[in-house]
């Protein structure tokens, strides 16, 4: 039980860390400090969307429209983290 809730701690991490990765990269290309037209870039962001598509447009459709903010990344990470507090009480 203890190998099963490392392996999705390691995975929550993984995400948590590609979450940020694509935040980073957004400001970077709103505030211009990286220029849309830096091809690996785009395909760095745009894959690291791909993953993250799937997860987070269940939870961006059941956020009310918040403008040009988007929470649904804050809300799958306090989810992820919530699952690891309930698996590791169960462990125990």
């Amino acid at each position: 039980m203890i190998a099963l809730i490392q392996i999705v701690s390691m995975l929550v991490n993984v995400l948590v860390m590609l979450i940020i990765i694509q935040f980073i990269i957004g400001l970077l290309f709103s505030f211009n400090v990286i220029n849309r037209s830096n091809e690996f870039m785009v395909q760095v962001y745009n894959s690291i969307n791909a993953l993250l598509d799937p997860v987070l447009a269940p939870i961006r459709r059941l956020m009310p429209n918040t403008g040009a903010f988007d929470f649904s990344p804050l809300v799958l990470i306090l989810l992820l983290n919530a699952v690891l507090i309930i698996l590791r009480n169960l462990a125990v």
